[in-house]
Order: structure tokens, then sequence, then C-alpha cells
């Protein structure tokens, strides 16, 4: 067995069957010599969203929203066909648990007093720094 044999772990709360993923290999391209030519290393990795049983109807409402219908991965950075099937799959799980994640809601604050008091402070001394870096004005004497 092997672990592109395994299930796909994107979250606690999301596991995808390996039957589930699309695989397919073909000819990698780039500098590899004769064993680019006649390896099929690259890999295509795909996961239908939209007829997936195993995704609640909350989690493929926001799957589709935020990336479609189908989620396609392609590896072809390594020379072994083995490690981009683990690279595609750890962008898979990287991609959809990314597209999963509900942003927290921002509640909005108001600066405190003291942090007022500093800013201003602080642009005090500034305007004072570079008044006192110009030359003097002739008609001050």
């Amino acid at each position: 067995m092997t672990p592109a044999d395994d299930d796909l772990r994107v979250s606690a709360a999301l596991t995808i069957p390996a039957g589930e993923l699309d695989w397919r290999f073909s000819a990698s391209s780039g500098p590899g010599g004769q064993h680019v030519n006649t390896a099929n290393t690259r890999v295509e990795l795909r996961f239908d969203v939209a007829t997936s049983p195993s995704l609640t109807d909350a989690q493929r409402t926001r799957l589709l929203e935020r990336l479609g219908a189908e989620v396609r991965v392609v590896c072809q950075t390594e020379r072994s066909q083995v490690r981009n099937r683990a690279v595609a799959r750890d962008r898979l799980a990287a991609r959809l648990a990314d597209a999963l994640a509900v942003p927290r809601h921002r509640r909005p604050t108001r600066a405190t007093k003291a942090s007022i008091e500093r800013r201003l402070d602080a642009k005090s001394r500034r305007s004072e720094r570079k008044q006192q870096r110009r030359p003097p004005r002739p008609d001050d004497d």
C-alpha cells in the first residue's frame, strides 16, 4: 500500500476516501535526460467537489464558492513519481483546508486614550527634531 492509496486527511472534520481521488500520470517536462522521456513522473490529482459524498452540504457549498466544481493539482517538481504523488497530496490537502477555513469575525475596537496620547507625543517630538535640523532663518536675528 503506497501513500497514494491512503485516505486524504484534510482536517479533523474532513477525510477524503482514496477512491474519490482521480490520479493521472504523464511524462514530465524539463531537464532530466532520457529518464524524463521514459518515465511518467508528472502527477495530476483531481477531486470532484460537486459529486463527493464525503462532504457535508456546508463544506460542499464553501468549496464550490471558493474553488469550483473540481480541484486539480499538478506536480512535476520531483524526479520520482512517488515523491510527486506525496507533494500533490499535500498540496491538495492544503488547498482544501485553506478554502474550508472560516475567517474569524473582527470586532471593531477604539484606540485607548493612552495610545492616542503616545501617538500625538511621538508626532510632536518628531516635529521638534525636524525643526532643529533646519538652518536658522536670516530674519530671526
